[in-house]
């Protein structure tokens, strides 16, 4: 079982959600979230295979998925998004893929708060989630994630004033910059891109909009 990886980050794939991280000469393929990918530097080879010398190494937590056909690894960088997609995954219907769909629309703490919020709905954005999915989740998970994310712990209650969705659209958005910017594109280029994009779509599907938009 593959636990973590610590290494150079050769390629990144942003329309797919995966990078390849080399460890001791061996390339690994990991498919991640688009909040992952978002806090990830800038891959460390130039396209010719050549180590920068500014290469900066990572470390992703991972979770190895194995099929009777495929062995899949997928990676996260922090320790509370492995577990919300673990604790995504135990849901009836819910696979490594719709897991994955879901951590790229929401953080964990958003998910958490549009839980308690019963917000099949906005769960239900994710592609690839239907409302069966989401009611299912939000039926399965609330009452494990009211233990682990208690109001007081910064979470805000149902009741709050601020609801999921704003929450969640200036995450993505934030989400969406950075990883771009990891791409070499700047700010203003990046800014012009944004407004072609619908921000109530999953953050993956806004990076790969914002992508085909800046390579026009």
């Amino acid at each position: 079982m593959i636990n973590t990886l610590y290494g150079i980050l050769f390629m990144v794939d942003p329309v797919g959600c995966s990078v390849v991280i080399e460890c001791a000469g061996v390339g690994y393929r990991v498919q991640v979230s688009a909040g992952t990918l978002s806090r990830l530097p800038s891959p460390g080879y130039k396209p010719d295979g050549t180590p920068l010398e500014s290469a900066e190494k990572v470390r992703l937590f991972t979770y190895m998925a194995v099929r009777e056909d495929a062995v899949d690894l997928y990676g996260f960088a922090t320790a509370e998004e492995l577990d919300m997609f673990k604790m995504l995954i135990s849901v009836q219907g819910v696979g490594p893929k719709a897991g994955m769909s879901i951590l790229s629309l929401m953080t964990p703490r958003t998910l958490a708060m549009t839980i308690a919020a019963e917000d099949t709905k906005a769960i239900s954005k994710a592609p690839g989630v239907g409302a069966k999915t989401a009611a299912r989740v939000v039926l399965e998970l609330k009452e494990k994630l009211g233990k682990l994310y208690p109001s007081t712990d910064g979470i805000p209650t149902p009741a709050a004033s601020v609801s999921p969705g704003k929450t969640a659209a200036s995450g993505k958005l934030a989400d969406a910059q950075e990883a771009l910017q990891v791409l070499g594109y700047s700010r203003s280029e990046i800014a012009a891109a944004m407004k072609h994009v619908d921000m109530e779509a999953s953050l993956e599907e806004i990076i790969k909009k914002a992508l085909a938009a800046l390579m026009k």
